[in-house]
């Protein structure tokens, strides 16, 4: 089986986009429409707000990874988003380095998606299907 170790890093690929994806969108759902949890005293993000902003691009964007839709512009989106954040929200919070700031979660998530931006969605993906549908 020469092609295995192909095989299971597209199958691997697929599934890391798809858990990464989901996490992500929790978060989107925290700010945008309240669950888990809910953001801040009102539940939600006002959406005039960066809070907001980030709830919709959170929400609508980890949909799209989760699917593998349209996912190398949105996971370029979602990994800026990420590093906005960390320089906006954790480094002030305690300066540069994540272990004083609070700030790794969102730094894993800026390289797994600036990975996505360039590596694309991987063979499980709408964005594999579309491409695969428009050759044929």
């Amino acid at each position: 089986m020469p092609d295995t170790p192909a095989r299971l890093q597209s199958i691997v690929h697929g599934i890391m986009r798809i858990a990464v994806g989901f996490t992500y969108w929790t978060h989107g759902a925290q700010k945008f429409l309240g669950w888990f949890g809910g953001f801040g005293e009102g539940g939600t993000a006002d959406l005039g707000t960066r809070f907001g902003v980030a709830g919709l691009i959170e929400f609508f964007g980890g949909i799209l990874v989760i699917l593998g839709l349209f996912t190398r512009p949105v996971a370029f989106i979602i990994s800026g988003e990420m590093a906005v954040a960390y320089f906006w929200m954790h480094v002030p919070r305690g300066g540069p380095w994540h272990w004083d700031n609070g700030g790794e979660t969102v730094a894993v998530y800026s390289f797994v998606f600036l990975f996505l931006a360039v590596a694309g969605a991987g063979a499980l993906s709408l964005d594999a299907w579309r491409k695969k549908r428009k050759s044929q």
